[in-house]
């Protein structure tokens, strides 16, 4: 397919994917959208650095498009990236259901046949059109419109990809299933687009992981997500995304709450040159509540603009948000956050805390937190805090034998604790290695 986006494009997508007329035109009227809306204001300042037409949407990663429900019948090419990243391995370990995305097509698919027993259906998107349609297109665009933001409605208009997940009532999956996302390929965009219905009682985890190699054109990654937990529902949502420094990730992910659900938020942000990403929660039901907890790294050239939006929209509902970043070589760190308590909203109750480690006099960290109360009964909390490494604390390491990277390593693998554990085993291992490459160097 040739670079650029237009109609035919929008099309030939569609046409390619076999999908229906519904789908078909629910991505034109996007494009529709797409070309009138503005590069959003919320955030870093992106003008001058996208040129829409110098992408390519859709890229199929086989000949033969197909999805294997064997790995051993990937083609090696593909099992060979994913190899050198231990997926494989970690599937295995945890035994959960796990689809692996390189490209625009979902290369390898595997659900445990008990699962499907209970009305679980986790599979990528485009099958779920297919298949499920019904409940797809009860679902997507409701929570993210394609009038939301320029991004959303380019994802909502090339999308290819991505999760479906539907857990039926009162099933609760006690492993969680896998994703992971893969660029491959120069002046690609990626637009993957994530489901998840959790329906009244049950529970889901779902872990995402992220990755690209470094090549000297850049790519776009603008993925939409959307997740609906309904009345007692609790669902885990986890991405760890190392994406390549010159990766524009550019990502709208929203959910909503019912009564008494919960909903968290687990986002590692590793890599990209630029990455804007605020998970939102709507605390729509009453006693609802969210836990968003959030590590940025931003090295040389990077910055990293991330936090969180929640909207308590009902009484006694409650968010937590955990904030921490890194910055080393220049690189900078942002927290940009909105909280709104609606009237109504009695006794709502909301905690914001926002850490930076600085680990150079180059780099930077700023905090842009925005709170709108309307509800006199809310209990709302704001910390936010900048830090250096001293070097009495070095010292103090060092003392005990630690050579002076080592020690540096040491002290930012402390910070981040809180966020590591919180990761299921193989993605701590996986996530305290890529900080342990970020700092080499880190002193002198």
């Amino acid at each position: 397919m040739k670079r650029g986006i237009s109609e035919d494009v929008v099309r030939e997508i569609s046409k390619l994917k076999g999908e229906p007329q519904w789908m078909t035109n629910f991505r034109l009227d996007a494009y529709r959208v797409f070309l009138h809306k503005q590069l959003p204001k919320w955030g870093s300042d992106l003008s001058g650095k996208i040129d829409f037409d110098s992408y390519y949407y859709y890229v199929s990663p086989t000949d033969s498009q197909s999805k294997e429900a064997d790995w051993s019948k990937v083609p090696k090419n593909i099992r060979d990236i994913f190899d050198k990243l231990g997926i494989p391995e970690a599937e295995r370990k945890y035994l959960a259901g796990s689809a692996a995305q390189l490209e625009s097509d979902v290369v390898y698919c595997n659900l445990k046949k008990e699962w499907e027993s209970k009305g679980i259906i986790f599979c990528d998107m485009d099958t779920a059109v297919k298949e499920h349609g019904e409940i797809v297109r009860e679902y997507i665009g409701k929570l993210v419109s394609a009038t939301d933001n320029k991004f959303a409605a380019l994802n909502s208009a090339v999308w290819s990809g991505g999760s479906f997940i539907y857990v039926p009532r009162g099933v609760k999956l006690d492993l969680p299933l896998q994703a992971y996302f893969r660029i491959n390929t120069k002046n690609i965009g990626q637009f993957e687009r994530t489901l998840i219905i959790a329906d009244e009682e049950s529970s889901v985890s779902y872990v995402e992981g992220c990755s690209a190699p470094i090549y000297s054109e850049s790519a776009l990654h603008a993925a939409v997500v959307e997740v609906f937990a309904k009345k007692g529902a609790k669902v885990r949502y986890t991405t760890i995304q190392n994406w390549s420094n010159n990766v524009l990730n550019l990502v709208t992910k929203r959910s909503v709450a019912e009564e008494n659900a919960t909903i968290e938020w687990i986002d590692g942000n590793i890599g990209s040159a630029l990455t804007m990403k605020y998970p939102c929660v709507i605390l729509r039901g009453k006693g609802a509540r969210t836990d968003i907890l959030s590590i940025a790294y931003s090295g040389k050239g990077q910055i990293q603009d991330a936090g969180a939006k929640v909207f308590h929209l009902a009484p006694n509902t409650s968010s937590k948000i955990v904030s921490k970043s890194l910055s080393k070589d220049g690189g900078r760190s942002s927290y940009r956050g909105l909280v709104k308590i609606a009237k109504g909203a009695k006794g709502a109750k909301c905690s914001v805390k926002c850490d930076a480690l600085l680990l150079d006099e180059k780099s930077r960290s700023d905090t842009y937190p925005t709170m709108d109360i309307e509800e006199r009964s809310a209990s709302v909390s704001h910390e936010a805090s900048v830090g250096k490494i001293s070097a009495d604390k070095l010292f103090y390491i060092q003392s005990r034998g630690i050579k002076a990277d080592d020690a540096m390593t040491v002290v930012v693998l402390g910070f981040v604790e809180p966020f590591v554990k919180e990761l299921p085993m193989e993605y701590a291992v996986e996530l305290n290695r890529l900080i342990r490459m970020s700092m080499e160097g880190a002193v002198g």
